[in-house]
């Protein structure tokens, strides 16, 4: 694929204040979507816009405004709400277009926006290099005239519209009542919505991560420090808990010992229910490249297959359409249960899951590990520029390490969409051959990177 200027795997994404994440590139990105995005009939046309709690956001959202209302489109900003609310609510609004202002699980010295179209979906890549091929314009450019100007107002309503929206996918005849839960919601956008969607359902709530100060999200905590969880579930002798990212649309559960629930099996609970339930669709899962042997080995004893494709929700959501399932995530946290949402909604795949708690009347130790991982190593090597996939030392490391593993396992070796990073990832039944392959490839591209 083309390399492209601004857009990566998530949206745009980098280190706030430092291109691409300037506020002059949130205002040519807000100017160039504007203008695609307005058809040419005469009503008013519509972006709604959230964020999480970055500090940062607080110079991109007004950037963001600024070009989306000098090409006359309305603004609505719901203020910090997570990631798949406002996909909802882009819906939900009838919007032209959403917007999200986040860099989901990284720390708050990034930031990035991800755009939703009107139906609730994320952008193509053929949509965003669209926008793309727009923002080089002058910023004189397709401006409304002073009559046209868009409107901006804030909707006060956005979070308690959430709340009801989510807990609507919890089964009526059901309740939380006498569990103990711990949530942890990594200081991000879902600080007051996750624990209240829970508490009105009717759990004992433990909040931790609920305290945002513009720099601590998800600082030693949340999906990506699930540490914090465990130890807050046995302190407090919880029944299980729940760990969202920064924008919570990823999701990581701790059964009441503390032992940490990934999203390969998360996926695999849900399956099950749905296959047993007659409520899964298209045969199978969608997951990614990263995701364990075990899931699929998993899913295949059970009639099911596992699709997989690129790292990143949106080419899971892609093909979950183009198949028709209904079920797709990625090991990380990301979960799409596209019954109830249009992307990875951390919340919502937590409820499911303590539906299945509350109407078994099981532990979350007994649901937790529905199979046995492969034994997987992953090691990420961070480099400073270049394109060290593309060193004959790498690709001759990477082979050397096809060849060991002879089909009985894999090697995923590629470059983050969203940081300087190269991923690599093993597996196989052979965990020490596994840890050689991964150790060796590492070690080419430290080489090349030095």
């Amino acid at each position: 694929m083309t390399k492209r200027a601004y857009f990566g795997t998530d949206g745009v994404r980098g280190q706030a204040n430092r291109h691409p994440m300037t506020a002059e590139v949130a205002l040519r990105l807000g100017l160039a979507a504007g203008k695609l995005f307005k058809s040419d009939d005469a009503r008013r046309h519509l972006v709604v816009i959230g964020k999480d709690t970055r500090l940062s956001g607080y110079m991109i959202e007004p950037a963001l405004v600024a070009g989306f209302a000098s090409v006359g489109m309305d603004v609505r900003l719901f203020g910090p709400l997570p990631t798949p609310a406002v996909a909802m609510m882009t819906r939900s609004m009838r919007a032209d277009l959403g917007v999200m202002i986040s860099a989901s699980h990284n720390g708050f010295a990034d930031n990035g926006i991800k755009l939703f179209g009107p139906d609730g979906y994320k952008l193509s890549d053929a949509r965003e290099a669209e926008i793309e091929a727009h923002m080089g314009q002058g910023l004189q450019e397709g401006l409304a005239a002073p009559m046209e100007l868009g409107r901006v107002l804030r909707v006060d309503d956005a979070q308690a519209r959430y709340v009801e929206i989510i807990k609507a996918t919890f089964p009526r005849s059901l309740s939380l009542a006498g569990l103990r839960i711990v949530i942890d919601s990594a200081n991000g956008a879902a600080y007051k919505v996750a624990p209240t969607a829970l508490y009105e359902l009717g759990a004992e709530v433990i909040p931790i991560g609920v305290s945002p100060d513009g720099f601590n999200i998800n600082a030693d905590c949340g999906s990506t420090h699930p540490k914090a969880m465990s130890r807050a579930v046995k302190e407090y002798r919880a029944d299980l808990g729940i760990a969202l990212d920064g924008d919570a649309d990823r999701l990581l559960i701790c059964d009441e010992t503390g032992q940490v629930v990934d999203g390969d099996q998360i996926m695999a609970i849900v399956a099950r229910a749905w296959l047993e339930s007659g409520q899964l669709k298209g045969g199978g899962v969608v997951a990614t490249v990263m995701s364990n042997l075990g899931l699929e080995r998993f899913l295949t004893g059970r009639g099911l297959t596992l699709e997989r494709t690129r790292v990143g929700d949106r080419y899971v959501m892609e093909r979950m359409r183009e198949g028709g399932f209904n079920l797709g995530g990625e090991q990380s946290g990301h979960l799409i249960l596209s019954d109830y949402s249009t992307t990875g909604d951390g919340l919502i795949a937590a409820l499911q899951v303590l539906s299945l708690l509350v109407s078994t009347g099981q532990r979350m130790s007994a649901l937790a590990r529905q199979f046995e991982p492969a034994p997987q190593k992953l090691e990420n090597v961070r480099f400073a520029g270049g394109k060290p996939l593309e060193s004959a030392l790498v690709q001759s490391a990477i082979a050397d390490g096809e060849a060991s593993l002879n089909g009985s396992g894999r090697l995923v070796v590629r470059a983050s969409g969203t940081e300087p990073l190269i991923r690599i990832m093993a597996e196989g039944d052979d965990e020490a051959l596994v840890a050689q392959v991964v150790n060796s490839v590492a070690g080419a591209v430290r080489q090349v990177a030095a």
